[in-house]
């Protein structure tokens, strides 16, 4: 007798394998090379490539070719064009909004995607999040007491008690959310993002400029700056710290006022993969690919019903666990997608010094 797993991992087959016949002509068209997902490279692709990519490959017969990183520069000019190489693609969530606007990717097929099972703001016109994430504090475990880590961005910026240099993502966005974080703007007061806001977390960011040893540009530095000592505490991605702890480095972070974040797919325009990249998707939001994510690290499930079965040790590790989410900063994407527009010549002569 099959048990209610096995059902449900039947039926999903069966559902994908009738599905897929809907991108036959378009594998025929694309013969010459395989379906490319793009993301945006270590634990994170690691992780989709675990719980999405080599399931649906082997359960259809796709042949999926996985590269990295995501270069939302590459996505329009692919476009532009008439050149696609990348037929699914992970993208923060601000270029739902700004792809869209500049007229780069697909909508999202819901003849296809079945999505009513998520929760609407998981998805989008031009996008779809499939799991979640988060921009937290991190830190070097042997730069601070036990019980005396930093807490809160509101420590990340007070170096008086918590003294060393520190790094910062080069981009405006997560470091206009933890400096208002630091100045004391509450949690729901962040957004919108207004012109005297964005004033007041730039002269936030000036204040901890001279302590900024490293503005990174990629996942992989936050980590390894850590681990090395080269600074003693950092915004980074949760699922690169959570891997640098489990390989033994001293490393840690703390969700409080974690910038929680989905990871959304978008499907470039022109793709000779289009509806197969739909039927990914599809996929993707599955209970069962959706539980895959679970075991695998922070990078947690969108799906509510999936996020559930979390045993109480792979909960603390999660941004969308109640325990968690409680603290954190929700990233508003299309909040984000218009002041990344509008301040990003600022924020570069900021950079410049």
């Amino acid at each position: 007798m099959f048990n209610r797993r096995e059902l449900l991992k039947s039926a999903t087959a069966m559902s994908l394998l009738s599905a897929t016949s809907l991108g036959q002509a378009q594998r025929a068209m694309a013969q010459n090379r395989p379906f490319i997902f793009c993301s945006f490279g270590g634990a994170l692709s690691e992780t989709e490539e675990k719980a999405f990519m080599t399931p649906f490959s082997e359960m259809t017969g796709q042949e999926i070719m996985n590269v990295s990183p995501t270069n939302y520069a590459k996505i329009k000019a692919m476009v532009e064009a008439n050149a696609v190489e990348w037929d699914l693609v992970n993208v923060g969530g601000q270029f739902i909004y700004q792809g869209s606007e500049a007229g780069v990717l697909e909508p999202i097929d819901y003849s296809i995607v079945k999505a009513d099972h998520l929760d609407p703001s998981w998805r989008t016109e031009y996008g779809v999040y499939t799991s979640t994430g988060a921009s937290v504090l991190a830190f070097n475990t042997n730069a601070f007491p036990a019980g005396q880590e930093p807490q809160s961005w509101e420590d990340f910026w007070n170096v008086k008690d918590f003294p060393g240099p520190r790094s910062l993502y080069t981009r405006l966005y997560y470091n206009y959310e933890a400096a208002l974080s630091a100045a004391g703007v509450p949690r729901d007061e962040i957004y919108p993002a207004t012109d005297e806001k964005i004033e007041m977390a730039l002269a936030k960011l000036e204040e901890i400029r001279p302590h900024i040893a490293v503005w990174w540009n990629s996942g992989a530095q936050p980590p390894q700056l850590l681990s090395t000592g080269e600074v003693t505490m950092a915004l980074a991605w949760s699922g690169r710290i959570f891997d640098a702890m489990a390989e033994g480095s001293p490393v840690s972070m703390t969700f409080k006022d974690a910038i929680a974040w989905g990871n959304a797919y978008v499907v470039p325009k022109g793709t000779p993969y289009r509806d197969v990249a739909m039927e990914l998707i599809n996929y993707c939001i599955t209970q069962e690919a959706q539980e895959r994510l679970v075991p695998l690290g922070t990078y947690g499930p969108s799906l509510a019903s999936a996020a559930a079965t979390a045993d109480e040790q792979q909960a603390k590790f999660m941004v969308t666990h109640p325990d968690n989410a409680k603290d954190t900063i929700l990233f508003n994407d299309k909040e984000v997608a218009r002041y990344w527009t509008d301040w990003e010549e600022r924020w570069q002569k900021f950079l410049l010094g």
